[in-house]
């Protein structure tokens, strides 16, 4: 099914229970709040010492930006290798977490750490055995891959996680990631109890992001012409932009927040149709575009990969039911906030635009322009149009 602009604003609204996004509202939040969404109304915050683990990648940056605006005194570990150029003003202790070289860790104190950066459960086993005595609340980054089946809706955090014992991995064979994650949150819950605070973020998004995960849908959209559009209209879609969660996970070390909380987000999500219109209202007008819906059953045929050949959509069948059906309720009381989807595009397509040409020809995400074409003409000729 093709469609133009104004024939889907018109069918969208009864086919997804209208456009929950509100493309005008959110373009006029974009002009008037250009970078921020407001955090909760609080008064006096009190400051705190933080350890971040990391700290120098992608949300690492925006957790040190926003907890020295707010009076936190930060202190950074890690080897010292990327963009060590960061923060000349801030405390940086280096260190191997591979080689459990910690000892720069030593004899000191903190109020809180924030674990970015461990991907082996060994990693943060040996940090939080290293902490437990001189930090006082462990907060852990994980991952909603972590969870072993998604198809509950909706999905809260006491869903069944990967184990050993569900997902046995030979002698010597590497760990998948998901089950990585969740031995690894099992690490830092056993040193530091009901001490911890584990964040589980979907896919991040926003400026700065590397990976083209979701880049891909505002350069690709900004292009113009026919857009071979992910899945269905309604298919869900919960993802997060990376200022969000550094924000929301700063303030949790402020609250003291501790317990297991998932990092998706909007507050009842939004559907492919809303983040692919959203996405428009921010890019180029003076382009058309048309987005065309050949639907699942196609692109699966296809051999099209979800969340890889068409970032974001993960189609809602076969066990995936709930994967971006999350119930946001205790994350959202526990301050989780959430910049208007066309802060998000603008800022990341504007981002985008600023790196070199090589790079922007070449996504790292996504299908190239050739193989959508190709997939287009295959649907229009058997659509007979």
């Amino acid at each position: 099914m093709s469609t133009n602009r104004r024939d889907f604003l018109r069918t969208a609204a009864v086919a997804s229970g209208a456009l929950g996004l509100g493309i005008l509202p959110v373009v006029a939040a974009a002009s008037s709040h250009p970078s921020r969404a407001a955090a909760p109304k609080q008064g006096r915050v009190a400051p705190k010492r933080i350890l971040i683990l990391g700290g120098t990648s992608f949300i690492g940056p925006r957790q040190v930006e926003y907890a020295l605006a707010r009076g936190h005194t930060i202190t950074l570990f890690n080897r010292g290798r990327t963009n060590p150029q960061l923060f000349p003003t801030v405390e940086k202790l280096h260190g191997d977490r591979a080689t459990n070289d910690l000892a720069s860790l030593k004899g000191r104190k903190w109020d809180a750490v924030i674990d970015n950066s461990a991907t082996n459960p060994q990693w943060v086993h040996d940090s939080a055995a290293a902490l437990k005595d001189s930090v006082g609340q462990y907060v852990f980054i994980s991952t909603r891959s972590v969870y072993f089946d998604t198809s509950r809706i909706p999905m809260t955090s006491d869903a069944q996680v990967f184990t050993r014992e569900n997902t046995p991995v030979a002698e010597g064979r590497p760990l998948p990631y998901g089950l990585s994650k969740a031995l690894a949150e099992k690490e830092a819950r056993a040193v530091f109890g009901n001490r911890t605070t584990v964040v589980r973020p979907g896919l991040i998004i926003g400026p700065g992001d590397d990976t083209d995960r979701f880049s891909y849908w505002p350069v690709r959209i900004d292009r113009g012409g026919e857009v071979l559009a992910a899945g269905d209209p309604t298919d869900p879609v919960q993802i997060i932009d990376a200022r969000d969660l550094s924000e929301w996970v700063v303030r949790l070390v402020e609250q003291g927040t501790t317990g297991t909380f998932n990092g998706v987000g909007p507050k009842g999500g939004r559907t492919m149709a809303e983040l692919l219109y959203g996405i428009r209202a921010v890019t180029d007008a003076n382009v058309e575009v048309k987005f065309t819906w050949p639907g699942t059953d196609f692109l699966l045929e296809q051999k099209v990969r979800p969340y890889s050949d068409l970032p974001v959509w993960q189609p809602p069948r076969n066990g995936r039911e709930g994967f971006a059906r999350f119930d946001l309720t205790p994350e959202i009381k526990s301050g989780l906030t959430f910049r208007p989807l066309a802060v998000t595009a603008k800022d990341t397509l504007d981002w985008f635009k600023t790196l070199p040409a090589a790079r922007q020809a070449e996504l790292k995400a996504g299908m190239t322009p050739e193989r959508e074409k190709e997939l287009l003409a295959i649907w229009h000729a058997r659509a007979g149009k």
